[in-house]
This record gives structure tokens, C-alpha cells and sequence, in this order.
């Protein structure tokens, strides 16, 4: 039996473009630790290696001070490291594998997966990889590979890289889609033993059984991911294969819609963001719809102003937002407002009210009237 930690997707050097600069510089240090986290546990684990399915490095063009970090990372592991070069740090003509800096500064138990030559471990077991050598194969790679190796009952692993036919919704004619039927059989023939896949930012299972797996990344990275942050602890041996899912990582992306029709609704989302646990670590993207008066609408942005303040961001999801404002009598009452700027108040309002073609810029100009003149009170 062979105990393995599988993970992907580390994309060192990626940047979030909602991130302010003090946030992204947390996130980017976090991505990192997440990183000696998974090491960490591997040693901790009794793992005999740790295998990274593709994608450990945003680009090929990641600075030197991304590649010497992911360096002295891999260089304090305790277990023997495997990196498969996947879509985003291929083995082209630029691969940051053959850079200067990566070769000169690899320690000897980290292992590119730079060809499908079986990697030897001292058990025995055997470690495959189905590295890219570009951004656009054009072929099956985890099947071309599978069909090289020879049956056996000596525990081996297979490391790929790419969306699997039967999880992918749309790009099925992609001809480097994996095919899971063709994974399947090759396992039921025993040319592996388990699939380690990465691509997929959740950790996912493929079909039933333990034998095809997503690790999914070491650290969340967008709002549809479901189980982001993960390492798989992997036994795999001809006759059993158990996967066991371990939480890595420490930032959470919450997407979440609301209604607002009342003041009790506002309070509602107030709510929401002040439970949040680790505000430094959270990124909120939220959605309204609903109808608001002027006061509501100020109170709304004072609590996302004051959410700003807390949380490493907060997105407006702005593809299911729709706030229609309504000023009511309240509104106006409430401004301290005379003369001209009285009268340009109440026309506003009644041109709002009327509906029509200019009404709606009727409301943001009121809006806009509201907020100036309550930042001056």
C-alpha cells in the first residue's frame, strides 16, 4: 500500500483583481503558507511523496522572488515533491521549470515531471506523469500515457492535469479533454492504480470509488469554487484506494444574493457581514434587488462602506443586482435644504415619481442630492 498527498493548483504568483494592494500582498503570503501547510502535513501523514497535479506556478513568466519563495518551500519538505507541469506552467520554449533560477535552486528531492518515464519510489511504488508541454494539446494525454504502461500489482499513480468528459459542462470537443471511461478501463487493467488530477479548483471525485480524484487548489480562489483549501491523503494499493480530505487553506469567497424591501432587510445584511469570522481573510460578493427609499439606500452604503473597512473585499455582484430608489416624503424632510436646492429637491422628486424616460436619472440625481447633503450634516 502506497501513501501519497495529492494537491494541484497552487498557481503561485496568482493575483486577485479585487484585492486592494495590503489585502493581495495577505493573500499572496497566505497561498504560500498554504503551500508549507500541505508539506507539513505530508511529513505528519507518513506519506511516502507528495504529488502537485499541474499548475504550481500562475504563468512561466512568475517573477524570481515567486520562484525562490516556492523554493525554500519545497526545499524544507520532509517528503519527496512531484511537480507536474500543467496549462498554466507548460513545458514550452519559456517553462519556468528549465529557468535559471528554478534549476540552480532545486533542492534534490524536489522532481519535475518533465517526461512519462515511471519515477521509482524507495517502496517500490512508481509515480507517472502526463505533463504538458504546451497550452493547447491535442490529444488525450492522460490516456496516451496510460496506454504506454504495462499492467501490474506494484501500487503506481498517475498524475494528470485537465477537465474529465464527464465533469466539464461545456468543451468536451477539446481533444486534451480527459476521457473517464478511458481513465476507468485503464485502471480496471491495472496500468494505475489512482488517477491524481488537477484543473479543477474544488476537490472533487470523479465517478465512484476513490481512484480518480481533483485535489483542488491549496487555497480558495474564486466564488464558485465548493471545497477549495483541501489535500487528499491518498492509500492506494491493486485492491483499495481510500481518499481522505484534509483543510489547508484559510480564506473563504462568499457569494450571496438579498432582498431589500424594509429596514429590517438592512439590518438583515449588517448581520450577515458582521458574522463572518476571519473579516481579513474574507472576500464577500454580494448581489440586491429590491426597492429603497433615499434613507435606506444611504444606510445600505454605510454598511458596505463600513464592511470595506473589516473585510479583504467586498464585490458588488453586479449581474444580479437591481435596486430601484424611490424617494418618499421622509427623505426630503430630512434634508436640511432650502430655497433653490429645496425646489430642485421636490422637482426631482416629483419627475421620479412620475416615471417616464428621465426618471430614472431623476432618482440618481436625488440619491446623489441625499448622500452629498447628509456627508455635510
Amino acid at each position: 500500500m502506497l501513501r501519497i498527498l495529492h494537491t494541484a493548483d497552487w498557481q503561485l504568483g496568482m493575483t486577485r483583481h479585487f484585492l486592494s494592494g495590503e489585502a493581495q500582498a495577505r493573500y499572496t503570503a497566505d497561498r504560500l503558507e498554504a503551500v508549507r501547510a500541505v508539506l507539513r502535513l505530508a511529513h505528519d501523514e507518513a506519506c511516502e511523496a507528495v504529488v502537485v497535479a499541474g499548475d504550481v506556478f500562475e504563468t512561466n513568466q512568475v517573477d524570481r522572488r515567486t520562484v525562490a519563495q516556492a523554493l525554500d518551500a519545497l526545499g524544507a519538505s520532509k517528503v519527496p515533491v512531484y511537480l507536474l507541469p500543467g496549462n498554466h506552467d507548460p513545458l514550452d520554449a519559456a517553462a519556468v521549470f528549465r529557468s535559471r533560477a528554478f534549476v540552480a535552486g532545486k533542492s534534490a528531492h524536489v522532481h519535475v515531471l518533465d517526461t512519462s518515464e515511471p519515477r521509482r519510489l524507495p517502496s517500490g511504488a512508481e509515480i507517472v506523469g502526463a505533463p504538458w508541454s504546451s497550452k493547447r494539446p491535442l490529444s488525450d494525454l492522460v490516456a496516451d500515457v496510460a496506454r504506454g504502461l504495462e499492467p501490474t500489482d506494484t501500487p503506481r499513480v498517475l498524475v494528470g492535469h485537465g477537465a474529465v468528459d464527464s465533469v466539464v459542462a461545456i468543451g468536451r470537443e477539446n481533444p486534451a479533454v480527459i476521457s473517464h471511461a478511458a481513465a476507468s478501463q485503464a485502471i480496471a487493467e491495472r496500468r494505475f492504480h489512482y488517477l491524481a488530477l488537477g484543473d479543477r479548483h474544488s476537490a472533487t471525485r470523479v465517478g465512484t470509488g476513490d481512484r480518480i480524484w481533483y485535489a483542488g487548489s491549496q487555497e480558495t480562489t474564486d466564488f464558485d469554487e465548493t471545497r477549495p483549501g483541501e489535500a487528499l491523503i491518498v492509500d492506494v494499493g491493486p485492491e483499495s484506494c481510500t481518499v481522505t480530505p484534509h483543510r489547508v487553506g484559510k480564506w473563504t469567497f462568499h457569494r450571496e444574493e438579498f432582498e431589500l424591501l424594509s429596514d429590517d432587510d438592512l439590518a438583515g445584511v449588517e448581520k450577515r457581514l458582521a458574522a463572518f469570522p476571519d473579516k481579513l481573510r474574507t472576500v464577500a460578493k454580494l448581489g440586491f434587488r429590491g426597492t429603497l427609499t433615499l434613507r435606506q439606500r444611504a444606510r445600505l452604503d454605510a454598511i458596505l462602506d463600513g464592511a470595506r473597512d473589516l473585510l479583504a473585499a467586498v464585490v458588488e455582484w453586479e449581474r444580479v443586482s437591481e435596486i430601484a430608489i424611490r424617494p418618499d416624503a421622509d427623505d426630503l424632510a430630512g434634508l436640511d435644504l432650502d430655497g433653490f436646492a429645496r425646489r430642485a429637491a421636490e422637482s426631482l422628486r416629483t419627475r421620479a415619481a412620475a416615471g417616464g424616460a428621465d426618471a430614472e436619472d431623476a432618482r440618481g440625481a436625488l440619491s446623489l442630492l441625499f448622500r452629498l447633503s447628509r456627508r455635510d450634516a
